[in-house]
């Protein structure tokens, strides 16, 4: 039996007990039959304490739950002291309040109460990275050097995101030591790469296992502490939709390479850390002039070009390049073009 019933069964008696009540003496003083009047409204009380039950105890509760799932310790913390400071600010108030003439003495105290308490929850959440940030300037002891270890920040946890396990690129990344911290894997994201693992789609399927293999090569890797945690979000279904609750929650960022959760994260402040954007910003820098060596391995869109690519990815795009095809040839850089889909270089052969 769910809770929700036991509280539909619970006021369904009270709302009985009360209409029932109510209906036998209005009969009574109306003259009626009140044992009549009395069943009619008991009945009337059962259907209606069935239905308002769950609105007045559990639907409230299950709500407020949601909320406080969503919102940050942090959110909550400066919350908290913020209606501490507005309870205060009220209870000052108070006496002085309670002296104005009545109905006002009455009134005003309790209205002080609830816009004080507010007005502190509202500012307090608001501002609360700068409230936090002066109780961390605070508890780092006065004189610790910068690169102390009491001036150091804890080492953070970085959120992965399914299609960054999958890319790959992920093991070499953290083999390099450029990630600090220990990168946190949900359960919900290991149930997802499992799933694709288990796909009839033969593509699919290949991917997922590759995850597998990237999970385990990292977790065998002591470079970068990994961690596999049951933490789940309530109220969420998508996985991306609790990634960034999640990392909102926990301030830490997200690591991935999905563009479309990327954005979304961006937009609710949740710091994401793209592997694409990173591949990027390494790639090695061509200025119109210089030289490089290329393998021509087809054809290109115009007449007589030639399209080759780079270890990295980046394609080139050589004039007269068709008459190389399969060829390893010097070039010469004319236009570096920087497109949404990554950077393209444009050159032609270096004459001899």
């Amino acid at each position: 039996m769910s809770i929700e019933f036991f509280f539909r069964l619970i006021g369904a008696v009270i709302f009985a007990v009360l209409a029932g009540t109510w209906g036998y003496n209005f009969a009574t003083e109306m003259g009626a039959s009140g044992p009549l009047y009395s069943v009619i409204f008991t009945l009337v009380g059962i259907a209606a304490g069935l239905i308002l039950t769950p609105f007045i105890t559990t639907r409230p509760v299950r709500y407020l739950r949601s909320v406080f799932l969503r919102a940050s310790a942090e959110t909550l913390v400066t919350g908290l002291m913020g209606l501490i400071v507005g309870l205060i600010t009220a209870a000052l108030l108070t006496s002085p309040l309670s002296l104005l003439p009545s109905p006002f003495g009455q009134i005003l105290p309790f209205v002080g109460v609830v816009v004080f308490g507010y007005f502190g929850i509202a500012i307090f959440s608001m501002r609360q990275n700068d409230i936090l940030n002066v109780f961390r300037q605070v508890a780092v002891r006065p004189g610790a050097a910068e690169n102390s270890p009491e001036a150091q920040p804890a080492s953070r946890t970085i959120l992965l995101d399914t299609s960054v396990i999958i890319d790959g690129r992920i093991a070499d990344i953290a083999r390099t030591g450029f990630l600090v911290g220990s990168l946190l894997i949900p359960r919900f994201v290991l149930n997802e790469l499992q799933y694709i693992a288990d796909s009839s789609d033969s593509l699919r399927r290949q991917r997922g296992r590759r995850g597998m293999e990237v999970l385990a090569q990292l977790q065998k890797d002591t470079t970068i502490p990994v961690k596999i945690s049951d933490i789940d979000v309530e109220g969420v279904r998508e996985v991306d939709d609790k990634l960034v609750v999640l990392a909102r929650q926990l301030r830490c960022p997200i690591l991935t390479n999905d563009y479309n959760l990327n954005r979304v994260a961006e937009l609710q402040g949740v710091a994401v850390l793209n592997v694409n954007e990173l591949a990027n910003s390494v790639k090695l820098v061509f200025l119109p002039g210089e030289t490089l060596q290329v393998n021509i391995i087809q054809e290109g869109k115009e007449s007589n070009q030639g399209v080759g690519y780079m270890d990295d990815g980046t394609m080139v795009v050589v004039e007269d390049g068709r008459l190389y095809l399969n060829k390893s040839v010097t070039v010469t850089v004319t236009k570096v073009l920087q497109t949404a889909a990554g950077r393209m270089i444009f050159g032609r052969p270096m004459r001899e």
